[in-house]
C-alpha cells in the first residue's frame, strides 16, 4: 500500500531525473554510503554519548527488524515526538529503512497538536519519551488509540517494560532476519509540518527524491566536508536543522553532529569549545541571546567558522555584528517545509550577506512575486511569492480545501511571504501576507517595521501586530524588548522618523515587556502577543 499525495506532473519528473536533481535513491543512502566510506568515524554526538556511522546505523537496524517483525512496513505511518537526542535520527532512518512515513512532532507540541496529526494520518506506530508530561502514563495514549483505531505499537523512551522499550529495541537484535526495504524514491518519505504561527500544522508530504535532492544541493552550496561539526540546537525535526542542510546534510557529507538540548548560549558555548564545532543554525531571537553572551565567552567560540540565521526575516542591524562579535562568517537561509529554500553564498559580497536572505538552491527553482492581481511585479517591487520546483511539494496532504488556494493551476505554491528580488536574483523578505497590518487601506509589512525598530542601539526584540480599531479598521502596536530600560516611545518614533518610515507605518502604540513570546520553532508568536490585549487599542498615539 502506498500513501496518496499529489506528485510532480510527469515531465517535470522526467525532467529532474534527466538533469540528475532526482537520483532514485532513498534516504537511507545518506546513512549507507558513509557506513560503506567511514564506519568508525564520529557521526553523532548526544551528551557523554558518541555514536559512530557504523553504530548508528547497527542501531537504526536493530529497531527496523524490530518494527518489521511486528508487521509494519510500506503504507505505515507513524507519531514521533521526541527531544534533542541521538534517538531522534536512530529512528528517523529506521522508520525509512522499512518504508514507514513519520510526523515529527515538536517536543513542545501538547495534545491538540498530537491529536491533530494522529487524526490526518491514523498512524500505526507511536514513538515518545516518558518525560514530556503527555506520556508520564498511559491516559494519552489511551485517547490516541481512541483517535487512530489501527495504532498498534508504542514505544517510548524511560520505559521499563521491554517490548514497550525504544532503548531495548535500539539495543537489541530482533529474533531472527526479518526482511524489510524502503519505498520506492518517488514516494513518501516523511512529513514535514507547514511553518505558520498560528492554528495546527498542516502536514507536507516529502519524497525521498525531492527531499534528497534538497540535502545534497544544500550540503554543496555550504561546502560542507568530514571536518564540519555541527550543532544542533534547534527542534532537531524542524526542516532548517534537518536539512538545510542541517543534520542530514553533514551526515551525507561524513561530518558529525552535535546535539544541543537547546539554543541557550551558555550552553551551547560549552559544547562549541568541548566539541570543536565549526557551524551552527539559528532563528533571529536566539542569535540577539548569543550576541549578548558572546562578549565574556568570546575564546569558547573560536573553532566557530559558519552561523546560519533561518526562519525569519533577520535585521540588517544584527547581522552586521555576527562577524565581529561572533567571529565566524553569518548566512543567511529562507526557506520553507514545503520546499524552496535560499541561501547567500559564501562568497557573496557583505552588502548582500547582510541585506537579503540569499537565493534558490536549484536552476530549476521557479520563482513569481505577484502583486495582488497575479501579475508579476519587477525587480524591486515587493510582491506576493510564489514558487515550483524540484523539491517544493505540489499539495498538503489531505487538504484538498486549502491546496485550492495555496497551489494555482500552474502548480506554483503561494507561500503567504512578501519578498523583494534584486537585480542579482537574491530574495529580501519584507514581511508574510497575513502579517501585514492595513490601516485605513494602508498596507505595512510587519517585519519591515520590526526590522527598523531593531536598529536601535537599545532594542533586542521587536514585534508588530495589528489591532482592532473602529475607525481605522486596523491599527499597529509594537512589543519591545529592551537592553535596558529608560527607551520611551518617543525616542522610538523619532527613531524612525530620522530613518525616513512614512508616518502612516508608524507604530500607534508601543509595549514594552521582559521577554519575547515565541513559538516552537523560534518565531515571534504573533498570536500570542495579540491575546495579550485585553480591549481594543485606543486611538492614542501612544
Amino acid at each position: 500500500m502506498t500513501l496518496d499525495f499529489t506528485r510532480w506532473p510527469e515531465a517535470a519528473a522526467r525532467r529532474y531525473r534527466e538533469k540528475g536533481f532526482w537520483i532514485d535513491k532513498p534516504l537511507t543512502r545518506i546513512l549507507d554510503t558513509q557506513v560503506a566510506a567511514r564506519p568508525d568515524a564520529v557521526a553523532l554526538v548526544c551528551g557523554e554519548r558518541e555514536l559512530s556511522y557504523k553504530e548508528m546505523d547497527r542501531r537504526a537496524s536493530h529497531l527496523a527488524a524490530h518494527l518489521a517483525a511486528r508487521g509494519l512496513g510500506p503504507g505505515d505511518t507513524a507519531l514521533v515526538q521526541l527531544p534533542n537526542v541521538a534517538e531522534f535520527y536512530l529512528v528517523f532512518f529506521a522508520l525509512l529503512k522499512i518504508g514507514v512515513a513519520p510526523v515529527n512532532a515538536l517536543f513542545s507540541h501538547r495534545k491538540l497538536e498530537l491529536s491533530s496529526y494522529a487524526q490526518q494520518i491514523q498512524p500505526r506506530l507511536v514513538v515518545a519519551t516518558r518525560r514530556h508530561e503527555l506520556f508520564g502514563d498511559d491516559a494519552f495514549l489511551g485517547q490516541l488509540k481512541d483517535i487512530s483505531p489501527g495504532l498498534s505499537e508504542v514505544l517510548l523512551l524511560g520505559e521499563a517494560e521491554p517490548s514497550r522499550s525504544l532503548s531495548h529495541a535500539l539495543e537489541t537484535p530482533a529474533a531472527g532476519p526479518v526482511p524489510y526495504a524502503p519505498t520506492a524514491a518517488d514516494e513518501v518519505a516523511f512529513f514535514q509540518l507547514s511553518g505558520g504561527s498560528t492554528g495546527t500544522p498542516k502536514l507536507i508530504p516529502r519524497t525521498h527524491n525531492d527531499y534528497d535532492y534538497s540535502v545534497r544541493a544544500s550540503a554543496d552550496i555550504c561546502r560542507l566536508d568530514p571536518d564540519t561539526r555541527f550543532l544542533c540546537a534547534l527542534p532537531a525535526g524542524h526542516n532548517f536543522p534537518l536539512s538545510s542542510p542541517g543534520a542530514l546534510g553533514v551526515f551525507h557529507a561524513g561530518g558529525r553532529v552535535v546535539m544541543a538540548a537547546s539554543p541557550e548560549p551558555l550552553a551551547c558555548f560549552a559544547l562549541i569549545a568541548r566539541h570543536g564545532v565549526t557551524m551552527a543554525a539559528l532563528v533571529p531571537p536566539a542569535v540577539a541571546l548569543w550576541l549578548e553572551a558572546a562578549p565574556r565567552h568570546r575564546a569558547d567560540l573560536a573553532s566557530l567558522k559558519l552561523m546560519q540565521v533561518g526562519g525569519a526575516s533577520f535585521a540588517e542591524a544584527l547581522a552586521r555584528r555576527v562577524p565581529a562579535e561572533l567571529g565566524c562568517a553569518l548566512q543567511q537561509v529562507f526557506g520553507m517545509a514545503e520546499g524552496l529554500v535560499n541561501y547567500t553564498r559564501l562568497d557573496d559580497t557583505d552588502d548582500s550577506v547582510f541585506t537579503c536572505q540569499g537565493r534558490p538552491i536549484s536552476p530549476d527553482d521557479e520563482v513569481r512575486i505577484l502583486d495582488e492581481e497575479g501579475r508579476e511585479v519587477p525587480d524591486g517591487v515587493p510582491g506576493m511569492l510564489a514558487t515550483r520546483g524540484p523539491y517544493t511539494f505540489r499539495g498538503y496532504y489531505r487538504s484538498p480545501e486549502h491546496n485550492a488556494r495555496a497551489i494555482d493551476a500552474d502548480g506554483f505554491y503561494a507561500s503567504g511571504d512578501v519578498v523583494v528580488r534584486t537585480p542579482e536574483g537574491n530574495l529580501r523578505v519584507v514581511g508574510r501576507v497575513k502579517d501585514q497590518i492595513n490601516r485605513g487601506g494602508e498596507k505595512i509589512a510587519a517585519e519591515e517595521i520590526e526590522g527598523l525598530l531593531m536598529q536601535h542601539p537599545d532594542v533586542t526584540h521587536a514585534g508588530l501586530v495589528a489591532t482592532e480599531d473602529a475607525l481605522m479598521g486596523e491599527k499597529s502596536c509594537a512589543f519591545l524588548v529592551l537592553r535596558q530600560p529608560g527607551v520611551n516611545a518617543a525616542a522610538l518614533r523619532k527613531h524612525l522618523i530620522a530613518l525616513g518610515v512614512a508616518e502612516y507605518k508608524l507604530p500607534d502604540r508601543f509595549r514594552f515587556i521582559d521577554t519575547m513570546p515565541l513559538t516552537a520553532v523560534g518565531k515571534i508568536d504573533k498570536q500570542g502577543l495579540r491575546n495579550s490585549f485585553a480591549q481594543p487599542v485606543a486611538s492614542s498615539p501612544y
